[in-house]
């Protein structure tokens, strides 16, 4: 069985986290404490589920997660929960209560985390070796409770046949030797590496410095025997430390959103490049620019937090659903270049999430004639899908994108030109759920056409 027909199998410590929102706007009158009046309560695999929630949601590989569940509602919520997100179970035995993290936030802001619940885990089966066994990729989600430290031996095998990425916590237990890529952020890094034995190399834990977080990724890359350290960064992106000079990979864009799960998401993207044969370098650009999507796109808190619906109408309806702005643009976009980029990330920044109507093969061929488009719309869709600012993309066979705009419904739509918003054939589709029409600046002299023209001069 070749690596792209096996499983991402994820190994660590599950949590039920819930959410209650509400608004804060008085004191209690016996303390000086806010009162919350509650408006929604969410409940979400956390930890391990939720890296396992987010690998299953994004590419259609099988994953499997390891992990100790137990018979508590906890437990029967969170199993209940993967399932129906796809992901397949091998369990430990739990010998006690699935903890459960309880976030109390007003106006999207934590006010307090609550914590209760713990068990330990017992020891694996046939199935979780099975499982491990025949993975084409392992990803560690250890959150310091035991699962990681009873399956090493399994681990340290499984790091000699196939990729292994370790998310540590400095709670848990050290990335076993062979570990393909590790992933701390700053704040375990440092943590990680001052109880690390004496080290002339070894930085201050005070000090904060990106020269003091490429130390520390060297420094545990080499006490670990792992090929590679990343120290993710928050929105500065992720630092890269596997020999020779540092790789700073930075976000496609800021991303302002709740910030609870991005290490999960970009453990997960990263852990699902790697099975499908990246280097550790292009497997983080992917889990970067999604980690910065599941960001803007409101975080672990979000309602659906297996991950960012791929459907462009299902992104647009949940983005309205919790009060968000919806933008859309649409075009050829055959040869993407400069001035494609620039009104993409800019109609990005005016809302919550940006839609691409894409116009199929035949649409652009009935619009730029013979011999066009140059790439196909499956080729095309996959480049704009790859960039951080775009969300979706949804191809429309007509010659204006009037009929998927209704579907959408998006609260602007967004064009680059010489037009107004009132000569758009779209405007009056828009006017029916009271849409907006902008027109953005493009770069001046950036054209398919151009590019195409230049190519063509070019001697053979």
């Amino acid at each position: 069985m070749t690596a792209a027909g096996r499983a991402l199998v994820v190994v660590g410590d599950t949590l039920l986290d819930r959410d209650i929102d509400g608004e804060a706007t008085r004191l209690a009158p016996d303390a000086p404490a806010p009162v919350v009046d509650i408006a929604a309560e969410r409940s979400r695999p956390g930890g391990a589920g939720l890296a396992a929630a987010l690998a299953a949601a994004q590419d259609g590989r099988e994953v499997i997660l390891v992990t100790p569940l137990g018979s508590d509602d906890a437990a029967r919520t969170v199993r209940a929960t993967l399932t129906a997100h796809g992901v397949h179970l091998a369990e430990l035995p739990l010998h006690g209560t699935l903890p459960v993290k309880t976030r109390v936030r007003a106006a999207g802001r934590p006010l307090v985390r609550l914590d209760h619940g713990g068990g330990t885990p017992g020891e694996p089966d046939a199935a979780v070796c099975r499982a491990l066994g025949g993975a084409a990729a392992v990803l560690v989600s250890d959150y310091g409770r035991g699962t990681a430290a009873v399956l090493r031996p399994l681990l340290a095998a499984a790091a000699r046949r196939v990729p292994l990425l370790w998310d540590p916590h400095p709670r848990g237990a050290a990335p076993v030797p062979g570990t393909r890529l590790a992933t701390p952020n700053a704040a375990e890094a440092r943590t990680l590496a001052a109880a690390l034995p004496d080290d002339p190399d070894r930085p201050r834990p005070d000090d904060t410095s990106l020269r003091a977080d490429t130390a520390r990724a060297a420094l545990l890359a080499r006490h670990w025997h792992a090929a590679a350290v990343a120290v993710t960064l928050g929105e500065r992106g992720v630092l890269l430390a596997r020999g020779g000079s540092p790789m700073l990979i930075p976000p496609p864009h800021t991303a302002v959103g709740d910030p609870c799960g991005a290490g999960d998401c970009l453990a997960a993207t990263a852990a699902l490049a790697l099975a499908d044969g990246a280097l550790p370098e292009e497997a983080l650009q992917r889990a970067v620019a999604a980690a910065a999507a599941f960001v803007a796109d409101g975080g672990a808190g979000h309602p659906a937090p297996s991950g960012a619906p791929t459907d462009p109408a299902a992104l647009a309806a949940a983005v309205r659903a919790r009060g968000g702005t919806v933008v859309a643009t649409g075009g050829c976009f055959d040869l993407l270049h400069a001035g494609h980029v620039g009104l993409l990330e800019s109609a990005r920044r005016i809302g919550d999430c940006l839609v691409v109507c894409l116009n199929s093969d035949t649409s652009v061929r009935r619009l730029k004639g013979p011999g066009r488009p140059l790439n196909p719309a499956a080729d095309r869709a996959t480049v704009l899908a790859g960039l951080g600012c775009v969300d979706a993309v949804a191809v429309f066979e007509e010659d204006t994108p009037e009929t998927l705009l209704r579907t959408l419904r998006p609260h602007v739509w967004v064009k680059g030109g010489d037009y107004t918003p009132d000569d758009l054939p779209e405007a009056a589709a828009l006017a029916e759920w009271g849409g907006q029409a902008v027109v953005l600046p493009y770069l001046d002299g950036r054209s398919t056409t151009a590019l195409t023209r230049r190519a063509a001069d070019v001697p053979q």
